[in-house]
């Protein structure tokens, strides 16, 4: 019965894409988002129950193949289910916030041509992120890892007439490529030693993998298992947008905002934080690859932040938010508190999902108007939008009792205790991003909607409140943003919830040394008032309150006597100029040269064109030989005979 289930989980989103893909011409509007809606809605409801299951009623992981595609030297390639409680949870997560943005595109598709196609595809990824957070092999696991690239390779570049949306599509998938490489290699390497693509193998083998090595470069000599996990990192690094591989997610903000809130809350860039939480009994086997993630975590948690507070588009604001997010994630990964890591993934799923729907609201009724700088004031126009993006900014600085203060703090807490090489440099970009996130969010929210309206008399006179397809969605996602750590963070964090599905080393286990100290919610968020992030929370919404609504006179003044400062922040660290002017250039250049010295001079020139005009010029030769006179051909076959008697001669 459970295979049954989960097949429908997994397939009902993949069915309504079918339907309303193929079928849209015939069923409509109406009946392309009332069958994906449906397909979305029987997998949460279903993935609700099985997560009720095995966190209420005791039910046992499910692990099985459901279909054998093919067996080749032992190496088995299928399809299977490995449903435990760090499954149950994720399918839970991207359901429920797939659900909402599936209502809430209805309001905000509404005008567009391609409404059919957009719901088509927005099922489509819901199936694709299910299917990789189901597998229990590394086939599917890559399967869905690449399933996941393609669709948001579509719906980024979703308005495909716009040359910028296609310029980021293509930028979202070739970053991607890159990362997916080192994933490869790291798969490759499982295979290699295991002999399996199986979960169970690969762990179940990970001590002897752990004590293997081989040479790379000539005198060097590396272990496999370090080797192994920074190469499946390698691949989070671009799914989850980590440096250096972050560059192309602010410009998927290019797709529409449903998009942008699915990509970027409960999907694809959550897809790397699950892969290492799942490979937990490799990554504990290496100390250097740890410290890799750590370091590599702290620096985009950070400095990605700074990002966000010289944008004034709404949904970049937001975008470099889920960029810094991510990166502690990523931190707590990196100091063996996988748990802390996962607990703040669905925690951010609500609030960041709330925030990105709540700035398409604003889009919406500023008629696709994304520059903060020429809005203000909009609370009283908008206010379901207003006070629910509101709760959605607390829950990310981590307003002690909302959802993203119970994952922030405990994460916080959580490096500071690692002991993981780098972990002082993580504690201080973690600790520092505090202040940086409430500087950025609250600068977004007294921009947006406080202080005096900026928009023109025409935008003025049009203002109201989204339709109810568009606030429901808000409304349903503010409730869990405020409320859900208060029910989750002792059964989730701290009681052992994990158990099984992540595997922690005794010296690694910084979220034990916490949990003994935890009692109760309300004790561990009193426990907030007497730690520096709370009061870095509250100087940088200070801050941004003095700049932005008591003196919005200083940001200019500041700008200019920060000026190497700003141009650094403002050209984004010049990446995106490396990328486009260095390694894509540098690339064309070499693809040049190929073309010129390899196709054209020796493929076509030498080859090709060279051996036609070889054959050419040996027929001109020959064709004087031909000249029909006897004694010429008495002559040329004495000189022949006499060349064959000479060489016998030498011969002998």
């Amino acid at each position: 019965m459970m295979q049954n289930v989960l097949l429908t989980i997994a397939l009902a989103p993949l069915a309504a894409a079918i339907i309303a893909g193929l079928g849209g011409r015939w069923i409509g509007r109406v009946g392309a988002h009332s069958v994906t809606i449906l397909g979305v809605a029987v997998s949460f409801v279903l993935s609700a129950w099985v997560l009720k299951g095995q966190l209420l009623d005791g039910a046992p992981a499910f692990e099985g193949a459901v279909y054998t595609w093919l067996v080749s030297d032992g190496i088995r390639m299928q399809v299977g289910f490995l449903v435990d409680h760090l499954t149950a949870l994720m399918m839970v997560v991207v359901t429920f916030v797939s659900l909402m943005v599936h209502v809430y595109t209805i309001g905000y598709m509404h005008d567009d041509d391609g409404y059919t196609r957009f719901f088509a595809y927005i099922s489509l990824f819901t199936f694709a992120m299910l299917m990789l957070v189901m597998s229990n092999n590394f086939l599917q696991l890559f399967f869905g890892w690449e399933a996941v690239g393609l669709v948001s390779y579509l719906l980024i570049g979703f308005w495909y007439t716009r040359p910028s949306a296609i310029f980021a599509n293509l930028k979202a998938f070739l970053v991607n490529r890159v990362g997916d490489f080192g994933f490869l290699l790291g798969i490759a390497g499982i295979v290699h030693f295991t002999g399996s693509l199986d979960y169970g193998r690969a762990f179940h083998l990970a001590p002897q993998i752990a004590q293997q090595s081989f040479t790379l470069f000539e005198g060097q000599s590396w272990n496999a298992m370090s080797v192994i996990c920074i190469c499946l990192f390698i691949g989070a690094m671009g799914k989850s947008a980590q440096v250096p591989l972050h560059v192309w997610l602010p410009d998927s903000m290019e797709g529409p905002t449903p998009i942008s809130a699915l990509i970027h809350a409960a999907t694809m860039v959550t897809a790397g934080i699950f892969m290492v939480a799942r490979m937990s009994p490799l990554f504990e086997l290496s100390q250097t690859a740890l410290s890799f993630v750590l370091v590599i975590g702290a620096t985009t948690a950070l400095f990605m932040g700074f990002l966000g507070i010289v944008n004034n588009d709404i949904k970049r604001v937001v975008a470099y938010s889920t960029l810094s997010q991510l990166g502690y994630m990523t931190v707590a990964l990196g100091a063996s508190a996988y748990g802390a890591g996962i607990f703040h993934l669905m925690t951010h799923a609500f609030f960041k999902a709330l925030l990105f729907l709540g700035a398409g609201s604003v889009i919406i009724a500023m008629h696709h108007e994304q520059d903060m700088r020429r809005m203000g004031g909009l609370r009283k126009y908008l206010p379901v939008t207003y006070w629910t993006t509101l709760l959605g900014a607390l829950a990310l600085i981590g307003f002690p009792g909302f959802s993203g203060f119970f994952s922030k703090d405990a994460l916080i807490e959580a490096v500071a205790e690692s002991r993981v090489p780098g972990h002082a440099y993580a504690a201080f970009c973690v600790t520092a991003g505090v202040f940086i996130t409430a500087l950025y969010t609250f600068r977004m929210i007294f921009m947006t909607f406080h202080g005096e309206e900026r928009m023109d008399a025409h935008t003025r006179e049009h203002l109201h409140e989204s339709p109810w397809v568009v606030t429901l969605p808000l409304v349903l996602l503010a409730i869990p943003s405020v409320v859900v750590g208060w029910f989750t963070v002792g059964p989730v964090l701290f009681h052992g919830y994990f158990d099984g599905a992540i595997v922690v080393r005794p010296e690694h286990d910084v979220l034990g040394e916490i949990g003994r100290e935890y009692t109760t919610p309300l004790a561990f968020t009193a426990h907030a008032f007497t730690s520096l992030p709370l009061y870095l929370a509250a100087a940088g919404v200070a801050l941004a309150w003095l700049l932005y609504l008591r003196r919005p006179d200083l940001p200019a003044r500041l700008r200019t006597a920060l000026a190497p400062v700003y141009r650094v922040l403002d050209n984004k660290y010049w990446f995106d100029w490396v990328n486009e002017n260095v390694i894509a250039a540098g690339s064309r250049a070499v693809g040049r040269l190929f073309w010129r010295v390899g196709d054209e001079f020796l493929i076509d020139g030498a080859l090709v064109n060279g051996s036609a005009r070889t054959v050419g010029w040996l027929a001109a030769v020959t064709r004087h030989v031909q000249s029909g006179y006897l004694y010429h051909y008495a002559f040329a076959m004495i000189i022949g005979l006499s060349a064959l008697l000479a060489w016998l001669l030498w011969r002998t």
